[in-house]
């Protein structure tokens, strides 16, 4: 199935990986969201598993390896093209990631990669998915990693 013009939304998988206040995010290099910071993620693909599905886009983005604990977050992305007609749909799946080894570099679908404090990554270009689960991580009243 197509990603752009799909028949029926895309599920998606995304790593949230936090350590001294910092979150890691990696800055697109396609389409949707070329250009903006994210935390690192793609599509699951047919007859994988979720959790193998974040290692394996963490791993591509990022260049690192992680061990993948509880889902923190779920949201949708919706875009509609000039006529209305829905352009992407994505159904995304926030998981919390220990990065576990590996050198942190961008991999082929991202510009870059980097630690960023939480509070000066809101004042990054980010996608609208990123940016609310910033916000929604800085609301809560402590900030954990995942053990």
């Amino acid at each position: 199935m197509p990603r752009e013009y799909p028949e029926f939304p895309i599920i998606s998988v995304a790593a949230i990986a936090l350590k001294d206040n910092k979150i890691l995010l990696v800055r697109r290099g396609a389409p949707p969201g070329e250009g903006l910071w994210s935390i690192p993620g793609g599509v699951v693909e047919v007859g994988e598993k979720l959790k193998d599905a974040v290692r394996r886009e963490f791993k591509e983005e990022t260049n690192l390896d992680c061990e993948v604990g509880e889902l923190f977050n779920i949201c949708e992305v919706i875009i509609r093209d000039e006529n209305n007609k829905v352009r992407y749909h994505y159904v995304i799946l926030d998981y919390m990631v220990k990065v576990t080894g590996g050198e942190l570099k961008p991999g082929s679908d991202v510009v870059e990669a980097k630690w960023v404090r939480l509070a000066e990554a809101l004042k990054l270009k980010l996608t609208k998915p990123t940016r609310n689960l910033i916000e929604k991580i800085l609301k809560m009243s402590f900030i954990r990693e995942f053990d």
